[in-house]
């Protein structure tokens, strides 16, 4: 798996100070994707052990609140294995630190169906997310008022919750601080 970018350092997705990591590889091709030069599978750099031990020193202060996992597409087949094994890594240093994952797949339709692949390694990935910002980012309902996703479609769900219930629990802005 190649990747785009780590930011130490980011406000924009997901609540608080947040380690974010950019993949690449992504098969929507969004039209006005404001990363398209992640689509492809090969832009950036190999991901190693060394970006995993990046991520996990730079969430180590208190201030912050937590990780971030971005695309490219994170739930690609060719990426999952990866960030499945980083994602578990991540929640086993610091189980009180939430997990962002922005998708253009849905929740129900495309990642609970086990249709991508591995149906036990999309588990295990979400079993380690907090927040899950589900579906394609669609220009024509692009909506710059919107907290923490593009468009108007995307939906901000709770992972856990939805997992135990059953169903989609959209996350809440009243938990602001998680």
């Amino acid at each position: 798996m190649n990747y785009a970018t780590i930011k130490p350092f980011d406000v924009a997705n997901g609540p608080g100070v947040r380690v974010s990591l950019f993949v690449s590889g992504c098969t929507h091709h969004c039209k006005n994707c404001f990363n398209s030069e992640a689509w492809d599978f090969n832009y950036g750099e190999k991901y190693t052990e060394e970006q995993t031990q990046k991520i996990l020193d730079a969430l180590q202060p208190d201030y912050i609140k937590g990780f971030s996992l971005l695309g490219g597409e994170p739930f690609e087949p060719q990426n999952q294995q990866v960030l499945c094994e980083v994602l578990e890594k991540v929640k086993a240093a610091y189980p009180e630190k939430t997990v962002w994952c922005y998708s253009g797949y849905l929740f129900d339709d495309d990642l609970l169906t086990g249709r991508l692949c591995d149906p036990s390694i999309t588990m295990r990935m979400l079993n380690c997310i907090d927040i899950l910002v589900d579906g394609e980012f669609v220009d024509e309902k692009k909506d710059l008022t919107l907290r923490f996703k593009g468009s108007s479609n995307q939906r901000i769900i709770d992972v856990p919750a939805s997992l135990k219930e059953g169903k989609i629990i959209r996350w809440s802005e009243d938990r602001i601080d998680e």
